[in-house]
């Protein structure tokens, strides 16, 4: 068995780990207001204006309604795993935490020692942290009704990218392709095809 190939695997899911654990850090969502929630604003607005106006106060509504219709699809802040996700950000970074162990120990053997004992457990940790992922990719969370809108930032893909990079280091293979020939084998065939010659 190709033992350096089995450690390439092993150090691929370990780089994968520690990008998983890093984009539960990182923004995952950019927070941006919907057309309804401009609406709402400015509903709420009015009634101020309606309630307490005076043509001063009724003046600066008027200013801050055309300034909050600029804001409709615009991100202004962004929200991470850790903030947004309260239960999957502590399984995630539980999954990187044993990634990383579970990756270092081979690496941290000696050569002769075989990592492909510790391939099938990175596979499957990088398996349900991508389905994890996943998941919340294509059903973000709620916020606030359907005022503010959520759209993936690089914490998200990057956690995506970190759960795959598991999953292929724990499927890589310890043999890529057929075996080479050794120079003799093909030196000695050769030889043999040379020397023959059709017969009349």
């Amino acid at each position: 068995m190709d033992e350096g190939r089995s450690r390439y695997g092993v150090l691929i899911s370990a780089l994968g780990a520690i990008g998983l654990a890093v984009s539960v850090f990182l923004p995952w969502y950019g927070v941006s207001f919907t057309a309804s929630g401009i609406a709402f604003a400015e509903q709420v607005s009015n009634q101020v204006a309606a309630q307490f106006g005076n043509a001063a106060l009724q003046s600066y509504m008027s200013g801050l309604h055309a300034n909050l219709s600029t804001l409709a699809g615009h991100q202004f802040t962004a929200l991470s795993a850790h903030q947004a996700l309260k239960d999957l950000n502590v399984v995630l970074l539980i999954i990187a935490g044993l990634g990383i162990v579970i990756a270092l120990l081979p690496l941290a053997r000696p050569a002769s020692l075989s990592a492909d004992d510790h391939r099938v457990p990175l596979a499957l940790l990088g398996a349900v942290a991508a389905v994890c992922v996943i998941y919340r990719m294509v059903d973000p969370p709620t916020l606030a009704g359907n005022f503010l809108a959520l759209s993936l930032r690089e914490g998200a893909w990057l956690a995506l990218l970190g759960s795959l990079a598991m999953v292929a280091g724990g499927l890589w293979p310890s043999r890529l392709g057929a075996p080479i020939v050794s120079n003799a084998k093909v030196e000695s065939a050769w030889s043999g095809l040379s020397g023959w010659t059709p017969e009349g």
